[in-house]
Formats: C-alpha cells, sequence, structure tokens
C-alpha cells in the first residue's frame, strides 16, 4: 500500500481531472546525488523484510554465488525510489488527498550490491482511467557509476479525492507525523509548474546473462511444480521497523486513528514489506536472490495488523512456465490473509543454472 495523504490544491487536477494530468505525463528529473549501497543498509533491510538468505549477510555466502558484495533484496530500490519519488508527489502528481498503491513492476537488469552508487530518476510514466478512477504510473530508473540502467521500478497508484476520506484525516495526519517531513507542502497554483523532460539518449542497460546463475538446476524442475508453504508473522514492531528502514512516513501503517480515518479496518502492512516478505519467499526456494530478472505484483487486499494479534500471511507458489532455450522459468506468487488474497497476480521471472 502506498498513501501519503495531501491537502487539496488548484493543480490542473484537484478535483480528480486526470486530462490536466495527463498533459504532464514525461515529467521527469533526476534525484541530486548518489545513493551509496551500504552493506549494514542492506543487512537491515534484508531483515525488514525477513530475507535470511545468506547472500545478503555474509560477504562469503555473496562471493560463493559470484557477487562482489552483499546481495541487495530485489524491493530494496524501493528505498532510493521513495526520496526520488518525493517531489512528483508533492508538485506534479497533485490534487489528490491520499494514493493507494495497486501495482508494482521490478526489473532487475543486474542484482545491486553492496559498494554500488545509483542515480536515481523519477518519471509521471502514465495516466490512464479505469471504472472512473485515475491510475497513475511512475517509472524510476537506477543507474550505477559505470552510467548503466541496473534496475527499473514501475509503481502504479489510484488517486484518491477528499470526498472520499474523513475530512479529519489531515487534521490527524498533521499531528503524528515525523517531525522533519511535510506532506502538504505543494505548489497551490498551477502557473508555478514547468514542465521537464528526460533528455534525448540511449542508456546503456546492464547485462547479468553471461553471470553463472546461483539457482537450482533448470533440469530439475517441471512445469506445475509448487514451492513449498511459508507463513510469515507480522507485528506492529516490524511495521514501525519497515517504516523506518525503508523511509516510508504514512501513519497509516502504525497509527491507528490515521487508518480508521482513512476507511481502513486497522493498521495496515506497507504493500512493499508483502512484496518484500513474497520476494524472500521466492529467493529461499531458487537459492539465488540475483537470478530473478522481473518481480510483477498486483496487490487486492490489504493485510491489517493488530496490536493484540498480529498478522499472518502464507505464500505459496507454483511453476508457471519454463524456457529450455535460456533455462529460465515463471515462477506464481501466492499470498493469502485471513483466507483473502493479497496479490491478485504476482510472478517472478528466475534464471535457472
Amino acid at each position: 500500500m502506498f498513501g501519503v495523504t495531501h491537502s487539496p490544491t488548484a493543480a490542473p487536477n484537484a478535483s480528480g481531472d486526470a486530462a490536466g494530468l495527463e498533459a504532464r505525463v514525461g515529467h521527469y528529473y533526476t534525484l541530486d546525488g548518489s545513493y551509496q549501497v551500504g552493506r549494514e543498509k542492506v543487512r537491515e533491510y534484508a531483515r525488514a523484510v525477513q530475507d535470511y538468505h545468506p547472500a545478503h549477510w555474509e560477504p562469503e555466502a555473496a562471493a560463493a554465488l559470484g557477487y562482489s558484495g552483499l546481495v541487495a533484496p530485489m524491493t530494496f530500490t524501493s528505498i532510493p525510489a521513495m526520496a526520488a519519488n518525493r517531489e512528483l508527489f508533492e508538485s506534479v502528481i497533485v490534487g489528490y488527498d491520499t494514493y493507494v498503491q495497486t501495482e508494482q513492476v521490478f526489473e532487475q537488469h543486474r542484482p545491486i550490491v553492496a559498494g554500488d552508487q545509483l542515480v536515481t530518476d523519477a518519471e509521471l510514466s502514465g495516466v490512464r482511467k479505469v471504472a472512473g478512477r485515475e491510475l497513475i504510473t511512475v517509472t524510476n530508473t537506477m543507474t550505477d557509476a559505470a552510467g548503466e540502467k541496473v534496475h527499473t521500478m514501475h509503481t502504479t497508484v489510484v488517486g484518491v479525492t477528499a470526498d472520499e476520506v474523513d475530512p479529519e484525516l489531515s487534521s490527524a495526519v498533521r499531528k503524528v507525523m515525523m517531525h522533519d517531513v511535510n506532506i502538504f507542502s505543494h505548489d497551490e497554483t498551477a502557473d508555478r509548474y514547468v514542465k521537464t523532460v528526460r533528455p534525448d539518449g540511449e542508456i546503456r542497460t546492464a547485462d547479468d546473462a553471461n553471470r553463472p546463475s546461483g539457482a537450482r538446476s533448470f533440469d530439475e524442475l517441471s512445469v506445475g511444480d509448487e514451492l513449498p508453504l511459508h507463513n510469515a508473522r507480522l507485528s506492529r514492531g516490524d511495521l514501525v521497523n519497515y517504516s523506518g528502514v525503508a523511509g516510508d512516513a504514512n501513519p497509516i501503517h502504525w497509527d491507528e486513528k490515521s487508518a480508521r480515518l482513512a476507511g481502513l479496518p486497522d493498521v495496515i502492512a506497507h504493500g512493499m514489506l508483502t512484496m518484500g516478505l513474497g520476494a524472500a519467499f521466492v529467493s529461499a526456494w531458487s537459492g539465488d536472490p540475483g537470478a530473478a530478472t522481473r518481480y510483477s505484483v498486483r496487490l487486492s487486499q490489504t493485510v491489517p495488523v493488530s496490536a493484540s494479534e498480529g498478522g499472518d500471511i502464507e505464500f505459496s507458489g507454483r511453476i508457471k512456465s519454463l524456457d529450455p532455450e535460456t533455462r529460465t522459468g515463471v515462477v506464481i506468487v501466492v499470498a493469502k490473509s485471513g483466507g483473502r488474497k493479497v496479490f491478485g497476480l504476482a510472478t517472478m521471472n528466475i534464471r535457472f543454472s
């Protein structure tokens, strides 16, 4: 779930006008400076998503799989992307009171490792209207010190307008937000907006195809094979920890009043957290977290985490397809909580050995 509460503005789409926002599609900028991927941050994030694959923790285990440093979990890039997207949701994609994440795609062109320096950009890449709601897609591209594209993220959210949330929400959120986070600082006049677009020129994409995969052998797999069930347990402490590690300041993940005013049954787990748990589940089975090349998730339900009972997610999966020529496959990932499907559809593409 991606949700940031905003105050209404006088921007072109202040009343949920998709046509006004469509004129801003293509808006692009690069975040100043680079993000240094630190060894301890990799471990910190892996702990937050309950991913205990040795390649995230032990340099020797990562080296045995052919990596120069600890391997970052596939959803780790949500951290620099969160920082990069802040300007988009403060001054470009405005006029909504909150956003609900619906889809996420991670494209791993090569695994990110400790020591990488990532330059992250942000682009409003699409707006479309479905069943009367605006679906907004933001694309982040991460390039390394060599100027090669190593990771691409596509995040799709639904814009929610003022008449769909409790009017007390804005006031409640202001009282509990972190001291240096101000999610209400939006341009309030349309004439301040200046569109900037991606400069011409191709970006080289990193090619990891020649690195031997450390995943399980392709020859031992068959379409329809099932992954062993795995149960992930979440507490309020896990949600607070993930909020801090990932930089997600949204109080719907830790403050009951904000969650209920937003129309939720209780505090809920972050969508990115549930996806991180799912990626950990698959990499534990495959044997090599860097062997995944694409992870696509469509969210269908939230995961409430009560103060007294916590929350549980049951993960399962099966092999959907296999390609003998490339020794790759697609795994369907299923997540359920309280008998409801958390993922409407989730797939992961993997390079097998």
